[in-house]
């Protein structure tokens, strides 16, 4: 049967990568919706490739220009509220796509509306995995990764049962500065950062990847998906990005994931699963391999990561403080305003301020969020 499937943040990588799956796989998934905040050009662009059946643009400044250039569609296209509830009531899948803490409303208003949640927004989980994971508890939604990671993690879990793994052991390529001089961190310019060696990625997790804040929430979205305490979660850098994760079992099997990076994979197993259908991506060959290595990660060069453990284990309203206080300082370091190795001071800082408590409300996530993005702020005049 066909699933109608709803993008968000179609204009992205991730949702350029979706719209490919879907339309290789037509007679299995229907384009429902795509939305993009800004971007209303490449949004019309889409909707004349694809013809989904409504389409959305988060700022309304762009509404009027949208509406110009599709007017075929000019009924169609909903404020980005609407878009977000008619999503989740009446598409299959809600992949999240947004970047930010803009992802968790859309995220979990699918968790509570009982669909499945293709989750490619890393702070929802970070921000309020509490609370979305309840949700889909007892909506009976699905809530199924899209980063490469997480996928493969959740595939290999699938060899055993829940209660037998001993520990699930996150990859990451190290971003461009593994093998760069520590103390030569403050000097690194926007564009050295923006160069990734494996990824294509938009500019904020393109620098959250050199940071490895994206391996710190990364172990926390583990800790939520997996219900897996931050003690039995690991971090190796694997510079080749083909083992996108693997899981340790009681009896000591270790069970990876293996592909060549290509995020088409996750994606379409999110939107497929349980099925496995043929893809356009290209099969990996072991022996064109040159090898593979594995090292542990150093978390006196990247203390971003040692951020992830510490708010795994504490919860409450340290995922949104974490995140707010990440993406002003990352803002800030593409605008100019903040060197590279500000952007853990201007964390830390925020983090040493913070005072913890509860997560029971999204108003609560988002008070967090809106004090930790202040407190950044007067770190960053103050540096």
């Amino acid at each position: 049967m066909t699933k109608k499937v709803a993008v968000l943040g179609s204009t992205g990588s991730i949702g350029n990568n979706a719209l490919n799956v879907i339309s290789n796989l037509a007679q299995r998934l229907d384009l429902w919706g795509i939305s993009a905040n800004t971007n209303w050009q490449a949004l019309a662009d889409q909707a004349r490739r694809f013809h989904p059946r409504f389409v959305s643009i988060g700022d309304g400044s762009c509404r009027e220009r949208l509406a110009r250039a599709l007017p075929e569609m000019a009924s169609r296209i909903v404020p980005a509220a609407d878009f977000v509830e008619m999503a989740a009531q009446e598409a299959d899948i809600v992949l999240v796509a947004i970047v930010g803490a803009a992802g968790l409303p859309p995220a979990l208003a699918a968790a509570k509306a009982g669909r499945r949640l293709a989750l490619a927004n890393k702070e929802s989980l970070v921000m309020a995995g509490g609370l979305v994971m309840e949700a889909a508890r007892k909506s009976g939604a699905e809530v199924i990764p899209v980063d490469s990671e997480h996928s493969a993690l959740f595939q290999a879990i699938q060899v055993g049962r829940p209660r037998d793994v001993k520990r699930i052991i996150i990859t990451g390529s190290g971003g461009p500065f593994l093998g760069r001089d520590a103390g030569d961190f403050g000097r690194i310019t926007v564009e050295e950062a923006l160069s990734h060696p494996i990824w294509s990625m938009g500019r904020k997790i393109t620098i959250d990847s050199a940071t490895m804040v994206n391996k710190a929430f990364e172990i926390i979205e583990a800790h939520w998906l997996f219900g897996q305490p931050a003690d039995n979660i690991s971090v190796l850098i694997h510079p080749e990005s083909i083992v996108h994760s693997l899981v340790e079992f009681s009896d000591s099997s270790v069970v990876a994931q293996m592909s060549l990076p290509d995020m088409r994979l996750p994606i379409q197993y999110a939107l497929t699963y349980p099925d496995r259908l043929p893809s356009s991506v290209k099969p990996l060959d072991l022996a064109d391999l040159p090898g593979l290595t594995f090292r542990k990660p150093d978390l006196d060069r990247f203390p971003c990561l040692k951020v992830g453990y510490d708010v795994a284990r504490l919860g409450g309203t340290c995922g949104a403080v974490f995140n707010g206080a990440n993406e002003v300082a990352v803002a800030a370091f593409l605008d100019g305003r903040l060197g590279f190795s500000g952007i853990y001071g201007v964390i830390s800082r925020v983090l040493d301020r913070h005072t913890n408590a509860p997560v029971d409300t999204v108003e609560a996530v988002f008070d967090a969020d809106r004090w930790a993005r202040a407190e950044a702020e007067k770190c960053l005049q103050s540096t």
